[in-house]
């Protein structure tokens, strides 16, 4: 029997801060175990509650989803030898006299829980899913349905299942902002917000981060389907229903801060906020990025916003920034100044974002103790941002852009284990659903840190494609990562992982080809390779106008650069892959239908190239045509054949 074990239980006190970390059994099922067959279990939901409810409906839903099987959902354990998923409080099943067998323990401690295979109790066999606390049962349904083998009219668990496990971090969080400028959060209806925030829960997210309606960005979008403070009530009632902590994050971009008018405006406006939700457990104010607010006027306009939650929310925490004070206006020294002196008690914590100019260490060592500090990484950007893809090929950056779909599971893995030590918790910065997987990395190493980057990516297949994908889409996620390291041209990934992607969709179901994870994977597959294909094309077309060049002294200098012209114009008139191309459209479309995904401006009202819409950017000269060109042109205009012949040497050096 194989079996693997991870468990410790560390404690890491920071002055008034202590994180309480993983206690973690984990036996893994045995590969030869016995299944059971779950397609006429009942769901029993054991404890009262909301949480509880949802995480029952949670495993109703999402199984029917992937097996067409709908089970029931009881109050009662079934009669007779029908199996039970039985899905509460830990206190809840013990008073139905399930109780955990010996040596698993449900962790004493937020979010915990365990789970199990009862065989003793009653004639069926019950599967225990017991939480330490309402929201823990519902990461103990999220954790079933992670180890659930489920496919068309199919649902079985390998009877071995035993595991017991507490979060090493108390705060796993994503931004999830609806705002005009994000590539595709804009389009989502209530629905479609509901099953996302399901999606993370299932992988241990219990935080998301809400926009106000006014911030940096377009006050309406042709993609809104709610109007902006609408959708903001629903979603944080949404996530209240399912036990999710809900933050804000609030930056101050009024022009003229030195007003006490426009300060008067923004407090209101955030007071209206703060009494309109029905769920807020904390408020993210940045200094900056945007806002850019001299610390002796955020201060006091910080303290202010603190007592308005409280009047509304009297538990809710308030978190700032120390963003963008590093430049002209030399503001970071006097926000820790400020903070080191007065240490205000309205203060909860600080956060770490991208545009802060100093290391996270040295953020720390700057801050009281008796501030925590929570990450708000940037999974969501490749150039210009906190964590560029290093040696990003330029034919990538020219036509990918800033906001790719962009899985980077081991970089964002790295990224993780370095900088978590110093801080209890994290809320992502994301701007769309093209980073969908690296807030599936984040939520696991959350929960784990020592979890394997391979299990993480064959759970994300098995849960979000299918079961038998797991192996080949988890594959087909690694290698997308591998496409971008490195110079293109030598990049032997691209082809390989166009062959295992093409692969799967030629295998694949109906379900499959509508699924936007499934297109996203097709659609960065199909573009890395007929990005690679234009530029080994396109190389060897400026090859070809340098030999031309290279003869200009036999054939003159004007055929030779109507040549070369002529051969670096093969680039629109004879283009190449565009089998590719034409694909690689096919599923912009796809994306856009399936999750909103705005891949163009034109095409899809995208709020400009750089926010994801790489359709646009696709034909982008891969090479120096352009400027070739304007040289040719200047060339023709000189006097004789040998300035002609003399400047045509100097462009070829």
């Amino acid at each position: 029997m194989r079996s693997k074990t991870w468990g410790s239980v560390v404690a890491m006190c920071r002055g008034a801060v202590q994180c309480l970390a993983v206690l973690l059994v984990f036996l893994l099922p045995a590969s030869g175990a016995e299944k059971i067959d779950l397609s006429r279990a009942v769901i029993v939901a054991v404890s009262p509650g909301t949480i509880p409810a949802k995480a029952a409906e949670m495993l109703r839903d999402e199984i029917e989803k992937r097996t067409r099987i709908t089970l029931e959902i009881s109050g009662d354990v079934p009669d007779g030898n029908r199996p039970a998923i039985a899905v509460g409080t830990a206190g809840d099943l013990a008073g139905r006299r399930f109780t955990p067998p010996s040596a698993l323990v449900v962790p004493r401690q937020a979010d915990a829980y365990a789970l199990w295979v009862d065989d003793s109790r009653r004639p069926g066999t019950t599967i225990c899913l017991a939480g330490y606390d309402p929201r823990g049962a519902l990461f103990a349904a999220g954790r079933l349905l992670r180890a659930l083998e489920m496919d068309r009219d199919r649902i079985e668990l390998a009877g071995d299942l035993k595991l017991a496990t507490a979060p090493r971090y108390s705060l796993r969080g994503h931004q999830m902002g609806y705002r005009a400028k994000t590539n595709s959060y804009d389009g989502w209806t209530i629905a479609m917000w509901e099953q996302y925030l399901r999606d993370m829960a299932v992988f241990g997210m219990n935080a998301v981060e809400l926009v106000p309606p006014r911030t940096d960005d377009d006050l309406d979008s042709p993609h809104f389907p709610k109007p902006p403070m609408e959708m903001m009530i629903a979603m944080s009632g949404l996530a209240d229903q399912y036990g999710l902590d809900v933050w804000i994050w609030y930056p101050l971009v009024d022009k003229d801060k030195t007003d006490p008018e426009v300060l008067a405006s923004a407090l209101w406006e955030r007071e209206e906020i703060f009494r309109r939700l029905p769920r807020i457990d904390a408020v993210f104010a940045p200094s900056g990025d945007p806002g850019d607010v001299d610390p002796r006027i955020f201060y006091p306009f910080v303290e202010k916003q603190k007592i308005l939650l409280n009047k509304y929310h009297p538990k809710a925490k308030i978190w700032i920034s120390p963003q963008n004070l590093g430049d002209d206006d030399n503001w970071l020294e006097p926000f820790f100044d400020i903070l080191r002196r007065e240490q205000p008690a309205w203060l909860d914590g600080l956060v770490f974002g991208p545009a802060v100019e100093i290391s996270l260490a040295e953020m720390r060592k700057r801050t009281p103790e008796r501030y925590p500090i929570r990450l708000y990484p940037d999974i969501t950007h490749s150039m210009k941002c906190q964590y560029k893809v290093p040696d990003w090929d330029e034919a990538y950056r020219r036509t990918e852009g800033r906001e790719p779909i962009n899985p980077r599971p081991r970089a964002y893995a790295k990224i993780f284990r370095d900088l978590q030590q110093y801080a209890f918790g994290f809320i992502t910065y994301s701007e769309g659903c093209n980073d969908d997987l690296n807030k599936v990395v984040w939520s696991c190493l959350g929960w784990d840190p020592e979890m394997k980057v391979e299990e993480i990516l064959r759970e994300y297949a098995r849960y979000f494609i299918s079961l038998r994908s797991e192996s080949r889409f988890a594959e087909g996620l690694a290698g997308l990562e591998k496409n971008w390291e490195g110079p293109l041209l030598k990049n032997e990934s691209v082809s390989k992982t166009l062959d295992l992607f093409r692969e799967m969709e030629n295998e694949a179901t109906p379900q499959d080809k509508l699924n936007w994870r499934f297109q996203k994977g097709l659609y960065r597959a199909y573009y890395d390779a007929y990005i690679k294909a234009r530029l080994e094309y396109e190389t060897d077309l400026v090859r070809q106008a340098r030999e031309c060049l290279k003869n200009a002294g036999q054939l003159g200098a004007l055929k030779s650069l109507d040549q070369a012209e002529a051969i670096l114009a093969r680039a629109e008139t004879k283009k190449v892959a565009t089998e590719l191309r034409a694909r690689v459209f096919e599923l912009g479309e796809a994306l856009f239908q399936s999750i909103r995904m705005q891949l163009s401006v034109k095409k899809y009202q995208a709020k400009e190239i750089s926010r994801g819409a790489n359709l646009d950017a696709i034909d982008t000269p891969l090479n120096n045509r352009l400027q070739l060109e304007k040289q040719f042109s200047d060339i023709r205009k000189l006097a004789n054949e040998k300035e002609r012949l003399a400047a045509i040497a100097q462009a070829l050096r």
